[in-house]
């Protein structure tokens, strides 16, 4: 065998041993870098998947608050129960402040326990309220119980306290020599048929929940009592 024999021989056996090198070490290594990489990239896009739903978890807790609020005010317009003591004391506020003499109310739902009648997923309880005052005094009060309810767009209601709806007013002179009149003019008798709402009996708004977490032992609708303010609450009415 020649010097260039051996040489190439010894070539030959270097490039089995870096070729044997390569598929024993760097191939692997390399395999293993090619798989960290995208195994990297998986995680990287995970990270911001759970980053994007903090930021929405925080945007939610933020707005969480005046969510509830809204809920409870709901509660406050559509009841689960008649909360008839409620829808009083709110009337009485408002003949209170427009020098109004809150006469009597009527319930025309059947019976004690009468549900009144279902309006999608409502049921409507039918009442009359009777007030005397003068003319400017009952037009006031009027307006201020037409404003329970103010009409939006995109079929929104805002409604402040219990939600009404006023099928007629009239007025009629105030029956009795004790109604003479005074310094605001004769006094009139002014009646309201109006309807309020409650939810069906399996339904509740919050069911459950309270402003400090999300599960509690009773629905907090139920709060609605003559103290609680009137809070504001918005209904979107179904087309």
């Amino acid at each position: 065998m020649t010097a260039r024999d051996r040489l190439v021989v010894i070539g030959l056996g270097v490039l089995a041993v870096l070729a044997a090198v390569f598929l024993l070490l760097v191939a692997p290594e390399r395999k293993q870098a090619s798989s960290l990489v995208g195994q990297l990239a998986t995680e990287r896009a995970q990270l911001a998947s759970a980053e994007g739903a903090a930021a929405s978890a925080r945007a939610a807790e933020a707005q969480y608050p005046a969510a509830y609020a809204s809920i409870v005010g709901l509660g406050k317009a559509v009841p689960p129960s008649r909360e008839e003591p409620a829808l009083l004391y709110q009337l009485a506020q408002a003949t209170n402040q427009k020098n109004v003499e809150f006469e009597a109310v009527t319930s025309t739902a059947a019976g004690a326990g009468g549900s009144g009648a279902a309006t999608a997923a409502f049921t409507a309880m039918p009442f009359t309220f009777v007030f005397n005052g003068s003319f400017s005094n009952l037009q006031h009060l009027f307006e201020s119980v037409d404003g329970y309810v103010v009409s939006q767009n995109a079929g929104n209601l805002l409604v402040s306290g219990r939600l009404l709806t006023i099928q007629s007013v009239s007025l009629a002179p105030t029956v009795g020599a004790q109604r003479k009149g005074g310094a605001h003019g004769a006094q009139l008798t002014g009646t309201i048929t109006a309807s309020a709402y409650v939810l069906p009996l399996a339904q509740g708004l919050t069911a459950g929940a309270t402003a400090a977490t999300p599960a509690g032992s009773a629905p907090a609708a139920a709060a609605a009592t003559p103290s609680s303010p009137a809070a504001p609450a918005v209904v979107r009415v179904a087309p």
